[in-house]
């Protein structure tokens, strides 16, 4: 799968407009593409299976072109998107005004949970990047890190209401087990809530709770 995402990272070199279930997305170039690379896709559909609370407090953490915003805030949801990168916080932006949602999202830039300070959420969506390793580009933050998952953990308990959860995408291809290990360390538990068998990778959405 590396060799695929080297491969597709090729493709971001101009402006392209997805659309998932009906809702359009502008995708700036170096802006991970959640059609392309699918995980994005993934963790729209998986929200909408989610029962959140009316008025529900959502942080969309490497929020990307804002997908997982989008499809929170159109469930009723207050979402604050952040990324690291600052031309994906453009495109958050763009696509919440694109979705006459700019009323419930708000998009910030910044490294996981500096953006948000002190604020606990009801949900946190994570698609975080699967790789291990620096990296060398604002889009290559998309996939690989050095330290994210352990950050995470460290972070996510502070940041959770009480009976918060967190939904995380992870492949079968990447270290994404080394999360899930570091989160069952620090005590949270987690439970499957989809699955999808792509043939040459099977994505999984997990529950994350405390």
């Amino acid at each position: 799968m590396a060799l695929r995402y080297r491969v597709l990272s090729r493709r971001y070199g101009r402006l392209v407009l997805e659309e998932i279930d009906g809702v359009p997305l502008v995708v700036l170039p170096q802006v991970f593409n959640p059609v392309l690379l699918r995980t994005g896709a993934f963790l729209a559909r998986t929200v909408t299976t989610l029962p959140l609370p009316a008025g529900a407090e959502v942080l969309d953490l490497g929020a990307g072109s804002g997908v997982g915003a989008i499809f929170a805030a159109r469930a009723g949801a207050s979402v604050i998107a952040v990324d690291i990168n600052p031309e994906a916080v453009r495109c958050a932006r763009i696509n919440a005004l694109l979705n006459h949602l700019e009323h419930a999202i708000e998009a910030r830039q910044g490294d996981l949970f500096a953006p948000v300070a002190a604020a606990r959420f009801d949900l946190i969506l994570f698609n975080p990047p699967f790789y291990r390793g620096r990296p060398r580009r604002p889009l290559d933050h998309a996939w690989r890190g050095e330290d994210v998952f352990e950050r995470f953990t460290a972070g996510l308990a502070a940041h959770l209401k009480p009976g918060g959860q967190a939904l995380l995408i992870l492949s079968s291809d990447g270290a994404g087990d080394e999360l899930l290990a570091s989160l069952q360390a620090a005590g949270f538990e987690q439970q499957v809530a989809a699955r999808q068998d792509l043939i040459n990778e099977i994505l999984t959405a997990y529950l994350i709770t405390r």
